[in-house]
């Protein structure tokens, strides 16, 4: 629980306040865990069963994959994205159908395992054990950054969390700006 109370904090140095009043969506929103911690409205996900839980949570989901976003041009204020870039087929596909959908002046946040952090080498290591990260080819945030670039995006900002190794994290860590300590980053951009 600290750490995902660690990445929840991290999120929110870039989630608006008001997310009700925003349209917004999480990609790749799984059981829509952050979805709803947000209040966002929308997920997109792939996994049917994933799906039902996070309409459980009172998130109307869409089946459907990150790389061909079955929305219409420009109809999100803001698009969420945690833990699962790494997962995508083809992650800057799906950058780019992000920057599609959001509205001008829309925001993009990006929550990623950071491959060049200090941890970076764990989550590595221990992917082929895990069930959702064996197939994951984990980012580094300059890396990210430069798709987002290359997207059209701009005013990107950057914050970090999880500085100890995951097992022994017992309390809540606080985020702070920049990459490479902690090994969940979280990045902001605008459209």
């Amino acid at each position: 629980m600290p750490a995902y109370e660690s990445e929840i904090l991290a999120l929110k140095t870039f989630i608006p306040e008001n997310t009700g009043k925003l349209k917004a969506l999480e990609v790749g929103a799984g059981t829509g865990r952050f979805a709803a911690s947000f209040g966002l409205g929308y997920g997109l996900e792939p996994s049917g069963a994933m799906a039902k839980i996070a309409e459980k949570r009172c998130i109307q989901m869409v089946l459907g994959v990150a790389e061909s976003l079955p929305f219409k041009r420009q109809s999100f204020d803001l698009i969420l994205i945690v833990a699962a870039l790494s997962l995508f087929k083809d992650p800057v596909k799906a950058l780019c159908e992000a920057e599609g959908v959001l509205r001008p002046g829309g925001q993009i946040i990006i929550g990623i395992l950071d491959r060049d952090s200090l941890h970076g080498d764990f989550y590595e290591s221990r992917k082929k054990e895990g069930k959702f990260s064996s197939g994951a080819n984990f980012l580094s945030t300059s890396e990210v950054s430069g798709w987002l670039l290359d997207s059209g995006f701009k005013e990107i900002k950057v914050c970090q969390t999880l500085y100890m190794q995951p097992e022994n994290i017992e309390h809540v860590e606080l985020p702070q700006k920049g990459s490479g300590a902690g090994s969940f980053a979280v990045i902001s951009a605008r459209k």
